[in-house]
């Protein structure tokens, strides 16, 4: 194995500035290492690009970042949605306290990783009568987001004798700000409205259901410590104000989780310090305010985003009228995000590298093999000069990557996933 030459390494970006723990050393050939090991000796052994690879060694940092700054009163659990490949769910399942599932196949993922029923979340505001039956078949804990959600799992309840386990999703009246995705403070699809819990709490009471707290997300993909300390303090507020209304106890209070990484050099990263400061305070509340409640996070993308690089290789170079175009060997339907065409309102490139590393430096537009100008993974991005068959990097590609990108678009062939 070969080791990296220097200590501070080359950061994500081509030395563009990146910060924190998105520094991927290179080796004293200019190339790349993932995992510690040199990427093109890893892309060679599982067979060739385009791949995904997960660095396990950035995951267990930031699960063991979390536990440390975190009170032992607060569990950390994972949304499966970020990244469900089923190893790294696997691996995850002996490392975290839960797993947040929003569909069938999710809840079947966590199962068969060895996850307890009792420690499964479900949610999302579309579950088919089918999945609210798989649900209650295991005891898994149900988010509900509608009245018809509750008069479903009362009907369930009913017919077998044991009450539908439940948690009610809200959707609060305020977002959180800064966040990449709003999930609240306005009509939603997510939740009941905050306005309607105390007739969604008497519904639950007389459907017999067994409550057991509430789901509060307000946003995701935020860098900002401020806000999302004002979104946990103000959600555990409104909770305090209903308290005469619960059917039973309060014994979770899943606070979610919207913390953001950075996609960008100008993304100051987020400073975890004041949150687990928040979350310790409303730790040592709630044991006097819902004694039995545990409280809960549930991050996705903040665990395994920056673990992750989507890896291509160059298969062609030309230059148009003036400027470079390097075309690899996958695109925007392995990495709809990095394409810009997954939420961004302003395109902006992703942490990109060509590795090996060369002195001389250029401006190259990245594109893939698609029969459409959206197939663009860089755009005017300074790199080191690339040739056929060096390979091109796009790192933070560890959450929302192959599983939220159209694959089967213009039957290219698929693009594989694997922890190093």
């Amino acid at each position: 194995m070969e080791k990296a030459m220097h200590a501070t390494g080359e950061p994500a970006g081509d030395d563009q500035g990146w910060a924190g723990d998105t520094r991927w050393l290179r080796d004293e050939r200019g190339r790349l290492l993932v995992g510690d090991r040199v990427l093109d000796d890893v892309v060679a052994e599982i067979g060739g690009t385009p791949c995904y690879l997960l660095d396990r060694g950035r995951i267990e940092r930031r699960v063991a970042m979390l536990r440390e700054c975190l009170p032992a009163s607060v569990e950390l659990h994972y949304a499966i949605k970020a990244n469900p490949l089923p190893e790294l769910v696997a691996w995850l399942a002996a490392r975290v306290d839960g797993f947040d599932v929003a569909s069938a196949g999710e809840l079947e993922l966590a199962l068969a990783a060895g996850m307890s029923p009792q420690r499964i979340s479900f949610a999302g505001p579309g579950k088919s009568a089918s999945e609210l039956a798989l649900a209650h078949a295991h005891g898994v804990l149900v988010n509900v987001e509608s009245f018809r959600e509750i008069g479903i799992l009362a009907e369930l309840g009913a017919r077998d004798g044991t009450p539908a386990r439940v948690a009610l999703r809200v959707n609060l009246p305020f977002e959180l700000r800064g966040s990449g995705m709003r999930m609240s403070g306005g009509a939603s699809p997510f939740g009941i409205d905050s306005e309607q819990v105390p007739e969604a709490l008497a519904a639950i009471r007389a459907a017999g259901l067994a409550f057991e707290g509430f789901h509060l997300f307000a946003g995701s993909q935020c860098l900002r410590a401020d806000a999302i300390v004002e979104a946990q303090q103000a959600s555990y507020e409104l909770v305090l104000g209903w308290r005469d209304l619960f059917p039973a106890p309060v014994r979770m209070l899943n606070l979610g989780s919207g913390f953001g990484i950075p996609y960008t050099i100008a993304d100051a990263p987020l400073d975890f310090a004041p949150i687990a400061a928040n979350l310790a305070s409303l730790a040592a509340r709630a044991r006097e305010d819902f004694p039995e409640a545990r409280l809960a996070i549930e991050p996705g993308r903040y665990l395994v985003g920056e673990a992750g690089v989507y890896v291509v290789r160059v298969i062609d170079r030309k230059v148009s009228r003036g400027q470079t175009f390097l075309v690899v060997d996958g695109g925007m339907h392995q990495h709809l995000a990095a394409s810009g065409n997954f939420g961004q309102v302003m395109r902006r490139n992703y942490p990109v590298a060509i590795s090996p590393a060369r002195g001389e430096r250029e401006i190259a537009n990245v594109v893939g093999p698609l029969c459409t100008p959206l197939d663009l993974l860089a755009d005017k991005a300074e790199l080191h000069r690339a040739e056929v068959d060096d390979l091109f990097v796009v790192f933070q590609s560890g959450a929302y990557g192959r599983s939220a990108s159209p694959r089967g678009f213009l039957s290219h062939p698929d693009v594989t996933e694997h922890i190093v």
